[in-house]
């Protein structure tokens, strides 16, 4: 099978072209594991983390890739959930131990022994994968391949996001950070917060452009203040500078929901926190750990019933270093999806 692997740490700056395209042997599913032919694979900034070595070192080598649609092929000899021919979602969480007090919580995102796809095991930028049987998703029939990918991975942390705000419909949200999972946050809100005003900090403006398009009320830089003090911030930008910015634009009690896996090195922004201002009067910062299979399931279930369908764009599994590369660069206009099947 053809696959893109990561064979070790690398800046994009520098090497532009990280990920290699080989041929290797196709996976056989162990006992309780499914074999996928993948059809698309979403392109996460978290794979920029990953190769640039700001989340905690792969498995090398690895092929990346957590938001993957394919058909299942073959099972193992003890696998009863999943059948050959069925249309299956791969998302971050490869698999758990599923006996810790989080795994029996529901809380699968929290296990000490969680295995990420496409960092500890191997990933959807390949023709093929394997993957424990209780961690694949049946797909609503309503999104084709390309349309569902993004929503395994930033859909469905957004959708995390988004309730752990904890905001009553009416109250103000704002959203730091415009790429993947922030466009999908914005449609979803609407959707479930009808009456709520949305205001998005973006680094481009054709970010600000594209969330004003979508119903935002304001759109502006991140160091810029909105009309009103907001109840409620999701940042999912990978830098410190947003998150002191997002903290003086909170109203009192005010909640500021940080949607990133890793922040990169500009930690002296975090030297300009001046305690009145950024944390006085009860607000609070809650940190989003992944994602769990409670999410990825209930998600999917409202994204059909609000026919919620991302900006995407494809490229040919060839051409997923361009792919990252633009995405670090800031061309984001919602999701980059790898076509590896037709």
């Amino acid at each position: 099978m053809k696959a893109m692997i990561l064979p070790r740490v690398a800046s994009l700056t520098c090497n532009p072209r990280p990920l290699t395209l080989i041929d290797m042997p196709i996976p056989t599913p162990g006992e309780q594991e499914v074999l996928i032919k993948v059809s698309v694979c979403g392109v996460c900034h978290t794979e920029l983390d990953e190769i640039e070595g700001r989340t905690p070192p792969p498995r090398f080598p690895v092929i990346p890739g957590h938001q993957v649609v394919g058909r299942v092929v073959s099972i193992g000899g003890k696998v009863a959930s999943v059948n050959p021919g069925e249309r299956v979602g791969v998302a971050w969480i490869f698999s758990a131990c599923g006996t810790c007090k989080f795994c029996r919580a529901g809380n699968e995102n929290l296990c000490s022994d969680f295995i990420a796809t496409g960092r500890d095991a191997n990933g959807g930028y390949a023709e093929y994968m394997t993957v424990p049987e209780h961690f694949v998703y049946p797909l609503p029939v309503a999104f084709s391949d390309a349309e569902v990918a993004p929503l395994l991975c930033a859909g469905a942390i957004g959708y995390r996001s988004l309730r752990l705000t904890g905001l009553q419909d009416g109250a103000r949200l704002g959203l730091t950070g415009f790429g993947a999972s922030g466009h999908l946050v914005l449609k979803m809100a609407r959707h479930k917060l009808p009456q709520s005003e949305i205001y998005v900090f973006a680094r481009s403006p054709e970010e600000r452009h594209f969330a004003l398009e979508l119903g935002a009320v304001w759109a502006g830089e991140s160091h810029q203040l909105p009309p009103h003090k907001l109840d409620a911030i999701i940042d999912t930008t990978p830098v410190w500078a947003p998150i002191v910015h997002a903290l003086a634009n909170l109203e009192a009690g005010g909640r500021l929901v940080i949607n990133a896996i890793r922040k990169e090195d500009d930690k002296h922004s975090l030297l300009d926190l001046d305690y009145p201002e950024h944390l006085w009067r009860e607000k609070e910062i809650k940190s989003v750990a992944n994602i769990t299979r409670r999410d990825v399931i209930e998600f999917l279930a409202l994204a059909a019933t609000m026919q919620l369908r991302p900006e995407i764009r494809l490229y040919p599994l060839a051409e997923a270093n361009q792919a990252l590369l633009e995405l670090k660069s800031g061309k984001i206009r919602g999701a980059k999806v790898l076509q590896i099947a037709r």
